[in-house]
């Protein structure tokens, strides 16, 4: 029985390799890694004392470097329990949940039609390839030497030209006995609602378009000419072709994907053809639509986190919002997306061409989480000013997370987004002591909301403190004295310190210069911010916020600390900050409610928030040692 390209396909991608051969071998604990799909194991096919045998779940194969066997699932069992195809392939199919077919002579039929359209696809990309390489590709050639697209990257990627001709393709064609039948089937002719059928492709650069095993199915083509409409044209849907379920260059970038690499997905051919030439040959892109469910299963059959690339223009982010919420429900443990968003006006190609490919790969380091952009979209340009804006975020958040599928994901999601509106919140409410409220995360606690930093409150009411004035709250002292001493901190972190609310008011005045400074643009090194303050009055504020900040020991934050060390101290204590000022409330709230309706769910309610609490004051705790815990000396 001869089984159809498609269904073998679908075996292949519902079971992973490891699967069918993990019956058979004992994985390697120390070289196997189960997150990337990437197992090893001593080979069943020759006897060995240490592992050489890998079975790469991203490609669906397995290879061994001791004696050279390699194949996919069907032919593991073939060659391993020399079964016939036939049964190799029920027996896989079987473990996969997926039914065998009946006998189909029609769709064994259609299945030598689709080889016989493979094969006029090739020819016709051997003509376009020659056709670039003549006189009539001239224009072609200029172009892509005009774009840095050398010959060697022309021939991989198998580019052509389709000549200012409304017959030359189906001539060459016809000459190679190719019945027109067959030139309408793959799309290649115009054919409808005209007399006589014409060439589809002309005066276009010629991209092929393959399947996952490298066969041409499809082309998209790129006008030579300024004037027509469409810049961009591909093949119509086909027997062989639907643009929904196929990637440019999956299968080229399937092949040479390394081991601690991710697939990098392009908007355009030439954002693809580009990064490859810079060195980034696992690239591939839609076709010319947004991304299907069918396409990111594909992503995720490479890597278990593909880089999404986008403009950083409105137009780009829309499509990176909507790419987010596409894949939200499919998400997994290990299986999710990252987002890369290129510098307005910069595509790929343009950014490796001009800057290197360093510029693309600092931004690859950079890359943005699925969660950051679907905060980015709830809430970016929003206003959250009162109960009720903040309160249909929360409802949306939730609606958002309750999409996803998998329960423990959606589980870390909630978790996650309650946090972030947790911390946004907190930083924009009014300070806990404006509202009276001392008690828990107050002035009088342990775990002063709005008094307490990442360090131990007990200098705060120290003699040394008291009498230099009223009590200046020492986690904000130190942010600012932070910010002030580090430029690199406060050109960082310029919009969270804009939107911060501190309690002390001479801190306040002490933030607002430093934010000046950065506004107009002036220089704003350490010696340049103490002048500032001086200027303005601020020099003795200045003094007893730097001499808090060194009696507590918090040495990051002082102007001779490492940039690191001072941004692992700030970031905490940014967070901590935010955060403190919203359970403050949350607590007054829930006692409140727990006096006046003493239900059950009030009181649990409480006891969740004081659990917060208590986290947050181990935190702290923790920070208060950081000297010790990071192996670091507390300089004064």
């Amino acid at each position: 029985m001869r089984f159809s390209d498609t269904f073998l396909d679908e075996i292949r991608a519902r079971l992973p390799i490891s699967a069918v051969v993990g019956t058979r071998v004992t994985w390697d604990k120390k070289k196997t890694n189960a997150s990337r799909g990437d197992y090893w194991a001593c080979c069943p096919f020759h006897g060995e004392k240490t592992p050489s045998f890998h079975a790469d779940d991203r490609r669906g194969r397995y290879h061994c470097f001791g004696c050279g066997v390699s194949g996919d699932h069907f032919r593991f069992l073939t060659e391993l329990d020399g079964m016939s195809f036939p049964e190799a392939v029920e027996r896989v199919a079987d473990q996969a949940g997926v039914p065998m077919p009946a006998r189909d002579p029609q769709a064994e039929r259609r299945e030598k039609e689709k080889a016989s359209l493979t094969e006029v696809m090739e020819l016709a990309t051997g003509f376009f390839q020659e056709t670039l390489q003549a006189a009539d590709g001239a224009k072609a050639r200029a172009y892509l030497r005009d774009r840095g697209i050398t010959s060697v990257t022309q021939q991989t990627f198998r580019l052509g030209y389709a000549p200012d001709s409304r017959n030359a393709l189906k001539e060459f064609l016809a000459s190679k006995g190719i019945e027109k039948a067959q030139m309408e089937a793959c799309g290649l002719t115009v054919f409808e609602n005209v007399p006589v059928s014409y060439d589809r492709f002309r005066d276009r650069i010629m991209f092929p378009i393959e399947d996952s095993r490298g066969r041409v199915i499809a082309f998209g083509g790129r006008a030579m000419s300024a004037d027509i409409p469409a810049k961009y044209m591909n093949s119509p849907e086909t027997e062989l072709f639907h643009k929904g379920n196929v990637l440019y260059n999956f299968a080229r970038a399937r092949k040479t994907l390394g081991r601690d690499e991710t697939v990098i997905v392009a908007e355009g051919y030439m954002d693809v053809i580009g990064l490859a030439q810079a060195g980034f040959e696992h690239g591939v892109a839609p076709l010319g639509t947004a991304l299907t469910e069918n396409q990111l299963e594909l992503l995720w059959r490479m890597t278990k986190e593909p880089l999404l690339c986008f403009d950083g223009d409105q137009a780009g982010l829309r499509a990176a919002f909507r790419a987010a919420e596409l894949a939200l429900p499919m998400i997994a443990p290990g299986r999710t997306l990252r987002f890369v968003i290129m510098p307005e006006g910069k595509d790929p190609d343009d950014l490796v061409r001009e800057s290197g490919p360093e510029a693309f790969q600092a931004l690859i380091n950079e890359a943005r989480s699925l969660a950051d952009m679907l905060w980015l979209r709830e809430t970016s340009g929003g206003v959250f000013d009162t109960p009720e804006r903040r309160a249909d975020l929360e409802k949306r958040l939730r609606l958002l997370t309750a999409t996803i599928r998998d329960e423990s994901v959606r589980y870390h999601y909630s978790q996650d987004m309650r946090e972030r509106a947790q911390a946004f919140f907190g930083a924009r409410r009014e300070p806990a002591n404006q509202r009276g409220d001392k008690r828990a995360f107050g002035q009088g606690g342990r775990g002063q909301a709005s008094g307490r930093m990442p360090v131990s409150d007990r200098l705060a009411h120290s003699a040394l403190v008291r009498s230099a004035g009223p009590v200046m709250p020492l986690r904000e002292a130190t942010i600012v004295v932070a910010l002030a001493n580090h430029a690199a901190l406060l050109d960082a972190y310029f919009d969270q310190a804009a939107s911060m609310d501190l309690e002390h008011p001479e801190l306040r005045q002490l933030l607002a210069a430093l934010l000046d400074i950065v506004a107009t643009g002036e220089p704003h090194g350490p010696d340049e911010v103490a002048a500032r303050f001086e200027a303005r009055g601020l020099a003795e504020t200045w003094s007893r916020a730097v001499l808090l900040v060194k009696g507590a020991h918090q040495w990051p934050a002082l102007a001779d600390a490492t940039l690191d060390d001072a941004r692992e101290a700030f970031v905490q204590a940014l967070h901590l900050q935010r955060s403190s000022g919203f359970l403050n409330k949350e607590l007054k709230a829930a006692e409140l409610a727990l006096a006046t309706d003493p239900t059950e769910e009030n009181y649990r309610r409480l006891v969740e928030i004081q659990a917060h609490i208590r986290d947050a004051q181990s935190t702290e705790a923790l920070i208060e040692g950081f000297g010790v815990t990071s192996g670091r000396v507390a300089r004064g």
